[in-house]
């Protein structure tokens, strides 16, 4: 099978879901976990034209602050080493230098949060 996202048919709405929690928790848990990736990686695949403005370096350095309040609760931070076009470049440093956790802690936090700035095509941890 080919590792190529495919958009769904349609998404449920949290009224729909809600519905089939009643009935079916398990198939209501199951759907909304695929929904939710589903998002993630239609959200990763975002196309660009352009007129679409580039990100701004205010708006993604505001953004880096924020993930770095969240991980350094646990020792961790981060840089932002450069902004690459839609490309955001950041360092994993502290606790989350060489943590396994440090890819979720990527895709989870860094990738939500920094991702979310108008005009971020992907968010990348370099070395």
């Amino acid at each position: 099978m080919s590792q190529e996202f495919r958009q769904p048919i349609r998404f449920y709405s949290e009224e729909e879901l809600d519905a089939l929690e009643e009935t079916d928790p398990v198939a209501a848990a199951k759907i909304a976990h695929a929904q939710a990736m589903a998002q993630r990686l239609i959200g990763r695949k975002r196309n660009f034209g352009p007129d679409d403005p580039l990100p701004n370096a205010e708006a993604v350095a505001e953004a880096v602050a924020a993930v770095r309040r969240i991980l350094n609760r646990d020792g961790g931070d981060i840089e932002l080493v450069e902004i690459h076009e839609r490309d955001v470049r950041v360092r994993m440093k502290g606790a989350c230098a060489g943590c396994p956790n440090a890819v979720i802690d990527l895709q989870q936090v860094v990738e939500k949060i920094v991702g979310a700035v108008p005009g971020v095509a992907s968010v990348s941890n370099t070395f």
